[in-house]
């Protein structure tokens, strides 16, 4: 069906969706105060995919074509950034309509990568979405810390504890570190030690993801985030921190008032954190390393942490770190940015659908607006977004590089070791290398 092609509709439909969604519309589902104004389609990096695009599903659900609704694959290829809702004068929630018409798909019939990933993080404790058991867990970390003990000088002291009570933190972890990329584990504690902050992982519940919410599978998203902040709160922690894993961060948040989970756990991202940190002295990054280099840099705003959930209050904070350690005249936005930021397509669960070719058409956008900045580097503190911006880098060669915020900071530190450097490239190999001549000592004015 092309856009200018008529709709015909039958006399005889009863619309049984739109009674369904009616509580998450204005005005008791009254989806005539859409201005077909065209906002949200023009604004949607998903506009085209399938020949759909927010405005015709937001009316094709008005007219009732339920038939036409139900089994779109074009509800897996709308990443639920929520930019139609910012640009959005009537501030509709396509969003929410798009998810559930995700669960009118048999749930067996659903996106495999999804489905496994969901399915996956229910049959563990660990709420993996990889399915890595407590015990590889701690011992992956038990491991990973003693490495760093016995062969980084000054280390000596670094502890990733587990199941420590008490702890005013308890921090997830995004299960790709554990699996297949251990050394990214050391500079997130590195900067915690320095810090000086009370933490602890929990042998439990500790998985960082969560593609129930991804599949629209509302009883294992709640249960998945329920097992999480239950093993939290019997630690007794306090704040239930979030590291570099947008949705993860967005899952628990929003899981908790959507699925009505009684907490007083403070739910939250680890960047205003880390500015939080800077701030108080705690933390002390210089950007002295870039004065010569003058490489430049710029930053993803991921859509689940900044116009989501906490604003752009984050995407300050953000900024703020990046500043703090690359220098304020080597960073450059990106062209719109912070909440009214384009989503990269790694978000919605787009990297385990299976629609690789609609994902890569999707992010066009935001690759032409990394090589817009001219910045050799994206940070990024999320990690759908990192393999998603990584992978438009490889598929349409852009030849930048893409990074935690860790990373950086660490390395602004002057802790980042040589073996934590795979995502950097060779202009920052062996820039600041912990020990080496005019690398800044992360210890000075802690000992």
């Amino acid at each position: 069906m092309s856009e200018t092609e008529a709709i015909k509709i039958k006399n005889n439909r009863k619309s049984s969706f739109i009674q369904k969604v009616k509580d998450i519309l204005p005005e008791g589902g009254n989806l005539n105060l859409c201005l077909t104004c065209g906002a949200c389609a023009s604004g949607c990096p998903a506009t085209g995919l399938e020949n759909m695009d927010p405005r015709k599903f937001l009316r094709m659900a008005a007219l009732g074509l339920d038939d036409e609704i139900t089994g779109h694959p074009w509800v897996w290829m709308c990443s639920l950034c929520q930019r139609c809702i910012y640009v959005c004068p009537m501030a509709i929630n396509i969003p929410a309509l798009v998810y559930e018409a995700r669960q009118l798909w048999p749930r067996e019939e659903r996106p495999k990568g999804i489905l496994a990933s969901c399915d996956m993080a229910l049959r563990n404790d660990s709420c993996s979405a990889m399915g890595t058991p407590p015990d590889d867990f701690i011992f992956v970390v038990e491991d990973v810390s003693e490495e760093i003990r016995e062969d980084q000088p000054g280390w000596e002291n670094l502890q990733a504890p587990m199941d420590k009570e008490g702890a005013e933190f308890f921090l997830t972890q995004n299960s790709r570190e554990p699996v297949t990329e251990p050394e990214e584990m050391g500079p997130l504690w590195k900067i915690l030690h320095l810090a000086g902050v009370d933490w602890t992982y929990g042998s439990t519940g500790w998985g960082g993801e969560n593609y129930c919410m991804f599949l629209a599978d509302d009883e294992n998203w709640k249960a998945t985030t329920e097992k999480s902040i239950r093993k939290a709160e019997s630690l007794g922690c306090k704040i239930y921190l979030n590291t570099e894993c947008g949705h993860s961060t967005y899952s628990v948040w929003m899981g908790v008032q959507r699925h009505k989970i009684n907490t007083d756990l403070e739910i939250a991202p680890i960047v205003p954190y880390y500015a939080r940190w800077i701030r108080e002295g705690k933390l002390n990054p210089s950007s002295e390393w870039n004065k010569d280099l003058k490489i430049r840099f710029t930053c993803q705003d991921p859509c689940q942490q900044v116009r989501k959930s906490f604003g752009d209050p984050l995407a300050e904070d953000l900024r703020f770190v990046i500043k703090a350690c690359v220098g304020e005249e080597n960073f450059v936005d990106m062209t719109p940015n912070r909440s009214n930021n384009f989503c990269c397509g790694g978000g919605g669960g787009y990297l385990q659908s299976g629609y690789t070719e609609a994902r890569h058409q999707y992010g066009k956008i935001k690759f032409d607006q990394v090589m817009a900045t001219g910045a050799k580097y994206v940070v990024t503190p999320c990690h759908n977004c990192h393999a998603q911006i990584h992978d438009l880098e490889e598929h349409f060669e852009g030849g930048y590089h893409t990074i935690h915020l860790w990373t950086l900071l660490a390395l602004s530190l002057g802790a980042l070791a040589e073996t934590e450097r795979v995502y950097l490239g060779p202009d920052l190999a062996e820039v600041w290398l912990p020990g080496e001549p005019g690398t800044p000592d992360p210890f000075a004015g802690k000992k």
